[in-house]
């Protein structure tokens, strides 16, 4: 008996500290005499994701494992059999098979499993998600229902995306771009047609993207152009964890970005930056490396 009790806490010790390497840091409990568990991490290209299968079992982020974390990430928790709840603040939510929800890394939560539950947990970078969701608020802890064409078609998506061989990093960055809109219209969180700083704030980042060619688009352009002070439109960005000269100057270097996989011409890269706003092509080149961590030669090199 005392061997049997020593062998399972063995296991569970040793599913814990795959958990921590592989997702993160969590604290972790067994909730009955039956716990089993296992974790297989799966990698291609930009994708990164795990199967977790767990019974009775409990995994929690507290402050301090956020803190020893990586919080930049949110978890979508596609559960694909048995049944788990997963909770992150006020929200708690029952998963049955199909389920999906998504979790903010940065957050703490609490998951626990029953009996013969199985997962697999896709990480989405956060600014991936905040970008295409251009920077709403993100619902976490809700159930997409497994009934929903969302939940149907996400499901296979990424589980076909396992199943193939080499997915190139285009190609991988494409899935997960896939996955992300496909969930958007479930994720996101609508603000009220009464809530006038919202409204003035979509209208920033359309005329942003609608001017984002022009060499003088900057911060006080916007606000005169959107009807604000200039503190006024500072501290609307701020809300959003965003400071407009940054958010513009990343914009454009995200859609420089865009243009150096999808053109298959060899157009000079000082062209480029200047076709989108980078008057000086040294600082273009700058920017763009600490922005990607390679230059925008080495980065059209790769998309070749």
């Amino acid at each position: 008996m005392n061997s049997s009790i020593a062998q399972r806490r063995d296991g569970f010790d040793q599913w814990v500290h795959q958990i921590n390497v592989i997702c993160g840091a969590f604290s972790a409990q067994t909730l009955g005499d039956e716990f089993s568990g296992q974790i297989r991490e799966y990698q291609s290209g930009a994708l990164k994701l795990s199967f977790v299968d767990a019974c009775q079992a409990r995994l929690y982020r507290t402050p301090r494992e956020v803190a020893a974390g990586e919080g930049s990430k949110y978890f979508a928790v596609f559960q694909l059999q048995g049944s788990a709840c997963m909770a992150q603040g006020d929200n708690r939510v029952a998963l049955s098979a199909g389920d999906i929800t998504l979790i903010d890394a940065s957050q703490p939560s609490d998951f626990t499993y029953g009996e013969g539950s199985r997962q697999l947990s896709l990480i989405l970078p956060h600014s991936l998600v905040e970008q295409s969701l251009r920077f709403s608020r993100v619902k976490c802890g809700h159930r997409i229902a497994a009934v929903s064409p969302i939940a149907t078609l996400s499901h296979h998506l990424i589980l076909d995306a396992t199943r193939q061989d080499n997915l190139s990093q285009q190609e991988s960055e494409a899935t997960l771009d896939a996955v992300i809109s496909l969930l958007r219209p479930a994720i996101i969180h609508s603000e009220g047609a009464d809530d006038v700083h919202e409204r003035i704030f979509r209208k920033a980042l359309g005329y942003i993207d609608e001017h984002i060619r022009c060499e003088d688009l900057c911060p006080e352009r916007l606000a005169r152009e959107v009807g604000v002070s200039m503190r006024g439109l500072y501290r609307m960005f701020s809300r959003k964890g965003l400071v407009v000269a940054r958010y513009i100057k990343n914009r454009r270097l995200d859609l420089c970005a865009e243009s150096l996989r999808q053109s298959r011409a060899e157009q000079k890269l000082s062209a480029l930056g200047y076709s989108w706003g980078f008057s000086d092509s040294s600082y273009f080149s700058t920017a763009f490396k600490a922005r990607f961590g390679i230059s925008p030669g080495e980065y059209r090199k790769q998309y070749a």
